[in-house]
C-alpha cells in the first residue's frame, strides 16, 4: 500500500518509520524538558536566596515559547521540518548547559538566559505533533497526532528514576549536585536532536506536499497565502480558538488547585497525586483520543472536550477532598487533550505544505501566551474568590467554547449539503 502523487510515492513503512521517530525523540527530550522545568523555581530560590524570584525563570521559558514560536515556524517552512526541529533541539541544549554553568556560579542571570532558550525549544518540539500529521492523508493525521502527544507521558513516568542519578552524575563529575537533572536534560536533548537530524529522512514536508497533491479542492502548490488570509479561513481561526482557549482554562484551574490543595493542609504527596491524575488525563490516553477523532469528526470531539473541560470546572470546587479533585484534574487534562488534538488536526487539514510552518508557529505563539494569560491570572482571580471563582470562569469559557465548535459543526454540516 502507498500514497501516490505523480512520479513520487510515499509507502506506509516510510510513514512509520517517520513516526516513531518523531515519537522516541520527542519521549526523550520531553523527559529533559520536564527535569528542566521541574526544579527552575527550587534553583532560581536557592541562587537568589528568595523566593520572590521564584517564578521568574518559568515565566522566561514561556516568554522564548511565545516568542520563538513563529520565526521558528517561517524557518520550518524555508530550511524544512527536520532542520527546524533539529535546530529546537539543539538549542535545548545550550539552554540546559546554561542552567547548569548558573547552579556551579551562583550566577541568576545566567539561569534566566537558560530558562528562556529552553522556551524557544519548547517552541520548536511543539511543531513535532504538525510534523507527524504532516506525513499521513487526512484520515489518519489525528491518530500521529495523539501519538506524538502520548510521548509527554513516557517522559513524565522516566523523570523520576532518572533524576536520582542525574545528581549522583553530576557529582562525579565535580558539579554541584542540583545540576544534575540540567546536565541530564543536556544529555537527552543532545540524543533527540541527533536521532531527528540523522533519521527523519525524507523531510515530512515533501511528504506533505506528496500527499496534498492528491486531494481535491486544497491548495498544495504555487504561493503560500498571507497569514491574515489564512487566519481568514473558518477552520483554521476555529482550530486556533479551540487550541487558545482550551490552554487558557486548562492553565487556569490546573496551577492553582495545589494551592488550593495546600490550603485545606493536604500533604504534598496528595497534591502530586493530583497532579499525576492530571498528567494521565493530559496525556495518557492520547492514542485512542486520535483513534476516535478519526473515525468521529474534529468538530464533535471539541464539543465533547469543552464539555468534559466545563464538567471539571464543576466539580473541582465541590470537596476539597483528595478524589474529587483528582477526578476534576484528571477531566480537566482529558478535556485539554480532546481538545488539543483535535484543534491540531483541524488545523493541520487547513493549511497548504508550504504555508504550514508560519501558521502553526504563529498558532503556537498564541498558545503560550494563554498558558502565561492563564498562570498569571488564576492567583488574582483566586486571591478574590477562591476557588470558587476561578471554576465559574473556567466554566462559562468552557461553555462558550462549546457553543463555537456546535456553531462550527453546524456550518460545516451546512457547506457539505450544499456542495
Amino acid at each position: 500500500m502507498s500514497i501516490s502523487s505523480g512520479p513520487s510515492s510515499v509507502s506506509t513503512g516510510i510513514q512509520r518509520r517517520l513516526t516513531y521517530v518523531l515519537f522516541t525523540a520527542q519521549s526523550i527530550i520531553g523527559a529533559g524538558q520536564i527535569l528542566s522545568f521541574t526544579f527552575l523555581p527550587i534553583v532560581a530560590t536557592m541562587l537568589t536566596g528568595s523566593e520572590s524570584y521564584a517564578g521568574v525563570p518559568a515565566t522566561l521559558t514561556m516568554l522564548g515559547r511565545a516568542l520563538a514560536a513563529y520565526p521558528i515556524g517561517w524557518l520550518m517552512d524555508k530550511i524544512g521540518r527536520r532542520m527546524g526541529l533539529s535546530l529546537g533541539y539543539f538549542i535545548s541544549v545550550v539552554g540546559a548547559l546554561f542552567c547548569v554553568a548558573a547552579i556551579n556560579q551562583g550566577a541568576f542571570l545566567l539561569l534566566c538566559l537558560g530558562a528562556l532558550l529552553n522556551g524557544v525549544s519548547r517552541s520548536s518540539g511543539e511543531q513535532a505533533r504538525f510534523a507527524a500529521a504532516e506525513i499521513m492523508p487526512p484520515e489518519r493525521r489525528a491518530k500521529a497526532i495523539g501519538l506524538i502527544v502520548f510521548a509527554g507521558t513516557v517522559g513524565a513516568l522516566a523523570t523520576p528514576f532518572i533524576t536520582e542519578p542525574a545528581g549522583t552524575f553530576a557529582e562525579y563529575a565535580g558539579l554541584l549536585r542540583s545540576a544534575g537533572p540540567y546536565l541530564m536534560a543536556a544529555a537527552l536533548s543532545l540524543i533527540a536532536g541527533l536521532i531527528i537530524f540523522v533519521l527523519l529522512r525524507p523531510d515530512p514536508k515533501e511528504i506533505g506536499l506528496a500527499i496534498a497533491g492528491q486531494q481535491p479542492h486544497h491548495q498544495h502548490g504555487g504561493e503560500a497565502r498571507p497569514l491574515r488570509q489564512i487566519f481568514a479561513v473558518p477552520a483554521v481561526y476555529v482550530a486556533t480558538i479551540v487550541l487558545v482557549v482550551s490552554q487558557l482554562v486548562m492553565t487556569l484551574i490546573m496551577v492553582i488547585t495545589p494551592l488550593h490543595m495546600h490550603h485545606f493542609n493536604h500533604p504534598d504527596t496528595n497534591i502530586t497525586l493530583a497532579l499525576t491524575a492530571h498528567t494521565l488525563g493530559m496525556f495518557g490516553l492520547s492514542n485512542l483520543t486520535g483513534w476516535l477523532i478519526d473515525r468521529t469528526s474534529r468538530h464533535m470531539m471539541i464539543i465533547v472536550g469543552a464539555l468534559v473541560l466545563a464538567i471539571s470546572a464543576v466539580i473541582t470546587p465541590l470537596s476539597p477532598d483528595l478524589v474529587p479533585l483528582a477526578l476534576a484534574l484528571f477531566l480537566l487534562g482529558l478535556g485539554w487533550n480532546f481538545c488539543f488534538i483535535a484543534g491540531s488536526s483541524l488545523l493541520s487539514d487547513a493549511l497548504a505544505p508550504n504555508e504550514r510552518g508560519r501558521a502553526q508557529g504563529a498558532n503556537e505563539m498564541l498558545v503560550a501566551l494563554a498558558a502565561g494569560t492563564g498562570s498569571l491570572s488564576s492567583g488574582s482571580v483566586f486571591a478574590q474568590g477562591g476557588i470558587v471563582a476561578v471554576s465559574i470562569m473556567g466554566l462559562v469559557v468552557s461553555l462558550a467554547l462549546a457553543v463555537i465548535a456546535a456553531w462550527a459543526l453546524r456550518r460545516q454540516e451546512k457547506v457539505a449539503v450544499a456542495g
